[in-house]
């Protein structure tokens, strides 16, 4: 998909957003998750990597229309960061980063491990989300100030200290990385393995963060920019109490070329395994 490259209004800074428009975006994030169900099914579509890839973009065409407008009336001067695979900062202002279908490679592949997100960004950062979990009905909600909440419930991160205790996880980005970053990745789960206790490696990176705050697991990493990604899940854990840095331990934006979000108690062991690998 190619991007949109609109410049949007800029708005004023802090947190002005009221129940109405978490209620209006859940509401359509709910909507799209009801047609992206519609067309699940247990069985894997597609034996080809071209029949793979032309059933992905249809859950993303038979969803994405539902999304679009109804977020952009919600919020009248946001962008639209089209391309869900893109990375990088955006333009000053509010935009709206969404993923119609979180984990499409699970979904037609018949496997439960996918969602529907829709993320506001402001001036780079993730002010409010909404992942929504069509085959359980879950809801995790994010706005910046407020927490991160599961069906209105609150969430909070882990209260582990010790990373050889730990359940953490990474993955890959997007099919196609390069080399290096392959080699980075699996030399980054020995060193966990190692570390920690256990590591999973699994896509998509949002159903590993929703994890992290909800505190089942400690630690999420991954190589890569890609902000469809890593915004949802990055105010998510930051709004439970966790630490969301790059891998280096500095503060995380979208102009951060890697991504960790770790509770607190672990996250200086799991800055000093993974920053060394370069």
């Amino acid at each position: 998909m190619s991007a949109d490259t609109s410049r949007p209004t800029v708005t004023s800074t802090g947190s002005d957003f009221d129940d109405a428009l978490l209620d209006q975006v859940t509401a359509a994030v709910r909507a799209a998750g009801d047609r992206l169900r519609e067309r699940f099914t247990p069985q894997a579509r597609g034996t080809s990597g071209e029949e793979i890839v032309t059933e992905i973009h249809a859950n993303d065409e038979a969803v994405l229309d539902i999304l679009k407008a109804p977020l952009l009336a919600a919020r009248p001067g946001a962008g639209w960061a089209e391309d869900e695979l893109d990375g990088g900062a955006l333009p000053p202002g509010e935009w709206w980063i969404v993923d119609p279908a979180e984990g499409n490679i699970n979904h037609v592949h018949g496997m439960p491990d996918w969602a529907v997100t829709a993320t506001l960004v402001r001036d780079d950062k993730p002010v409010l989300t909404v992942v929504h979990l069509p085959l359980t009905g879950d809801d995790y909600t994010a706005v910046a100030g407020r927490g991160a909440h599961l069906n209105g419930a609150p969430l909070r991160v882990s209260a582990k200290t010790d990373l050889g205790a730990a359940l953490t996880g990474t993955g890959q980005a997007r099919p196609g990385e390069d080399e290096h970053t392959f080699r980075r990745i699996g030399s980054s789960v020995t060193q966990m393995l190692i570390n920690g206790l256990v590591v999973r490696v699994s896509v998509p990176a949002t159903l590993q963060l929703i994890q992290v705050a909800a505190g089942r697991m400690d630690a999420f990493w991954q190589f890569s920019d890609v902000r469809s990604g890593l915004v949802a899940g990055a105010l998510l854990a930051a709004e439970a109490g966790g630490t969301v840095t790059d891998i280096n331990g500095n503060p995380w934006s979208l102009a951060s070329p890697d991504f960790l979000a770790a509770a607190p108690g672990i996250h200086a062991a799991a800055v000093s395994v993974l920053s060394p690998i370069a």
